[in-house]
């Protein structure tokens, strides 16, 4: 396991429908983590009070 190399291989960006992920620079120990960028699918919209009868 010592003849493995210390740097890992560079992942293209993954895109799915709501989600984005991108490979991160490794850390001091070899360790290589990923950032998830979550799109909004939800609208808000604002509260109006209904109409009064």
């Amino acid at each position: 396991m010592s003849d493995q190399p210390k740097t890992r291989p560079q992942v293209p960006d993954g895109h799915s429908r709501f989600v984005l992920t991108r490979q991160k620079q490794a850390n001091d120990k070899g360790y290589v983590g990923y950032d998830v960028i979550w799109d909004k699918f939800q609208k808000e919209v604002p509260y109006q009070t209904p109409k009064r009868p």
